[in-house]
């Protein structure tokens, strides 16, 4: 009797061998696209039903992910080590944190109309734990990387460097949301400061990089025309922090001795308005670079993710503007800039979903005919695809 082997995991393996870790940005995109609007000082009949329900496509989206990157693991190990070793790859290990706390973060500001506020809870508690863990690792091991196994030059510095160390600064606008439901006293002052802790952490060292990548602007010229969306990540670290010190801030009360409690409110301000208004500058120059991209041709690829993650901690760092200033501006440059950001996850999507028809996403890369490539090329082509 002869046993004939199955072919489909074996297919379903083979399809999985090109997906890296930057796929993770569709989780963040989706889910901020509903945390955001829910978020909107605007009343619209429907507006929260249809934001709980890009948040659980989000969710949705995380688990296939998540058993697609462990297929990938499994049976790919050659490729997923290529991944780690490619500088132009690596740095999108730091999407996994921010995909599981975006979606945890979800859960309790959302989910909990659909799930409960339990299992709300529950889940928040869980993915924000692993997604801390995890965004500290890659915070740690990328710089170690870069110094030990990457061959990199300051001129070769672009945005996607600031992926892992912006992962911990989304734990400390998140982990402020799960304060009430832990018990009173230390618990709820420790996580808080905790998160404060985690800001800082990021905030420092996103400074650093930030500035090799500002250098490479001016310094290098213009991104390649598929990376060019890139510019739009340094907008995550600047709106994610003003987010983060204004959740602090809402906390704080009865959580943090006085006059720390105040202390926190004023720094919130102090520090969100100076960053938002850079922020807006950034933004208008990420456009500009994106336009004339556009105009030199630039095609569909997946860093046109970076159209929304970005922008949507934008929004929820102008909205936390809005509550701590009281200034109406805040709220309309929320609504404004929510605008950008669903074009902008509207575009990603539909491109994302046309190349997976195709089959052109999980391709592999296409080598000159007679010219072998090293890995750390085919996984840099896998980066922007």
């Amino acid at each position: 009797m002869v046993t004939v082997a199955h072919p489909l995991p074996a297919a379903r393996a083979v399809r999985v061998r090109h997906l890296g870790p930057n796929w993770y940005a569709s989780v963040m995109g989706t889910s901020v696209v509903g945390t955001a609007g829910a978020a909107l000082p605007v009343h619209l009949g429907g507006l929260r039903e249809v934001c709980t329900a890009v948040w659980a496509l989000a969710l949705v989206l995380l688990t296939a992910l998540l058993t697609a990157r462990a297929l990938h693991w499994v049976h790919h190990r050659d490729q997923a080590r290529a991944h780690l070793l490619d500088p132009a790859m690596a740095p999108f290990y730091g999407c996994l944190s921010m995909a599981l706390l975006a979606v945890g973060g979800g859960a309790v500001t959302v989910g909990r109309d659909w799930i409960g506020t339990g299992p709300a809870v529950a889940l928040d508690a869980v993915l924000f734990t692993a997604g801390t863990v995890v965004g500290l690792a890659a915070a740690v091991a990328m710089p170690y990387l870069m110094a030990v196994r990457h061959q990199v030059r300051a001129s070769d510095a672009t945005p996607a460097w600031l992926l892992p160390f912006v992962a911990p600064m989304v734990s400390a606008a998140l982990g402020p949301l799960l304060v009430p439901y832990l018990p009173p006293g230390q618990p709820r002052e420790t996580l808080l400061l905790g998160c404060f802790a985690l800001f800082g952490l990021s905030l420092l060292i996103t400074l650093l990089m930030l500035s090799l990548v500002f250098a490479r602007l001016i310094a290098a010229g213009p991104l390649p025309l598929a990376l060019t969306p890139t510019w739009f990540l340094v907008l995550g670290p600047l709106g994610q922090s003003t987010t983060a010190v204004g959740l602090i801030a809402d906390r704080a009360p009865g959580v943090v001795p006085a006059p720390y409690d105040r202390g926190l409110a004023l720094f919130a301000v102090l520090y969100g308005v100076p960053v938002m208004g850079f922020a807006l500058l950034w933004l208008g120059l990420a456009l500009a670079h994106v336009v004339r991209a556009r105009r030199q041709g630039m095609g569909f690829a997946m860093t046109w993710w970076a159209f929304t993650f970005p922008l949507g901690t934008c929004v929820t760092g102008a909205l936390a503007l809005a509550r701590h200033t009281g200034l109406a501006f805040y709220d309309t440059l929320a609504v404004g800039l929510y605008g950008l950001l669903v074009a902008g996850w509207l575009a990603a999507v539909s491109g994302t979903v046309r190349g997976l028809v195709s089959g052109e996403l999980l391709a592999g890369p296409r080598p000159a005919p007679g010219a072998p490539r090293p890995a750390t090329d085919r996984t840099r082509s896998g980066a922007v695809r």
